[in-house]
């Protein structure tokens, strides 16, 4: 990982509060905000694993209840911290019609859920996109000093882009493994577990205030549902890394395929009726930093 010596970090006596957060994200939209990236970098220690929190999200995911935590887990404990410093004044984006395009996650070994954890977030590599500009925000999840767990979520936000976007062929989609009839309610769901309460997730009326004609499903809960799906195949030293293409329109029947790799698995998400993609990913053997 990039070398953060330079980072401010702030320790938190706890999760930020994510009912104080979700409207000064709106307001995110107003006002000037910050030129570059901040240099901030938020930790929480130690943080422990609540049982029943876990099965509620294993039950909205499709996971088997257990001791280890799911590969996804880990992020949405560290969601409020994330929302904590994308709300602060000096990150460069307002949040809204700020799209998450990718996740990436390696874990080293398993994680247990009686295990205390060190959780930190940053953001780095601002960068050009052929649409606009994107950014990553890394949270890492640490056991007894060694990083065990890495979470990178790429956001894109649209304009002024690089280069004209490509010529939109779609391929035809893998034949499918497993259908998913994806409820309406899925997105509130979700929230209630994760704490992502984006209006764009939990109502018809809230979605069509940023533009979906319906409310759409998360994207980590669409790369946590293949994950489930993928159950005994991923190694222990895995990472996972996935697109985020067109949204989930809830409700959804959708195609999950999956099909072996020289390194592991590719999966996908797509729509049953027209093809079009949702999500697009590989897992493996985990990838050096």
């Amino acid at each position: 990982m990039a070398d953060h010596l330079g980072a401010t970090v702030r320790e938190l006596a706890g999760p930020p509060n994510l009912a104080l957060l979700y409207p000064k994200a709106l307001l995110t939209a107003f006002g000037r905000r910050g030129e570059g990236l901040p240099t901030t970098q938020y930790l929480r220690r130690p943080v422990t694993v609540d049982p029943g929190h876990l099965a509620r999200y294993a039950e909205v995911c499709g996971f088997t209840a257990g001791d280890e935590l799911p590969l996804t887990y880990p992020h949405v404990l560290a969601f409020p911290m994330a929302m904590r410093l994308m709300t602060d004044g000096d990150f460069p984006f307002p949040l809204p019609g700020l799209v998450h395009v990718g996740n990436r996650i390696t874990r080293r070994r398993p994680l247990r859920a009686g295990e205390p954890l060190e959780l930190r977030v940053w953001v780095e590599n601002l960068r050009p996109h052929e649409k606009g500009r994107q950014l990553d925000v890394v949270s890492t999840a640490s056991v007894a000093g060694e990083e065990v767990w890495t979470d990178v979520s790429t956001y894109l936000r649209r304009g002024g882009g690089s280069s004209a976007a490509g010529s939109g062929e779609r391929a035809e989609p893998p034949a499918p493994t497993a259908v998913w009839r994806v409820t309406d309610d899925i997105g509130r769901r979700y929230a209630a577990v994760s704490g992502d309460r984006n209006p764009i997730h939990l109502h018809p009326l809230t979605a069509r205030l940023f533009g979906f004609p319906r409310a759409i499903a998360h994207g980590m809960w669409t790369k946590a549902r293949c994950l489930a799906e993928l159950a005994g195949r991923l190694p222990d030293a895995c990472t996972v890394d996935v697109r985020f293409r067109a949204p989930v329109l809830l409700p959804a029947t959708v195609h999950f395929a999956s099909w072996a790799e020289p390194d592991g698995w590719g999966f996908a998400v797509h729509d049953a009726a027209t093809g079009r993609p949702h999500l697009e990913g590989t897992a493996g053997h985990a990838l050096s930093d």
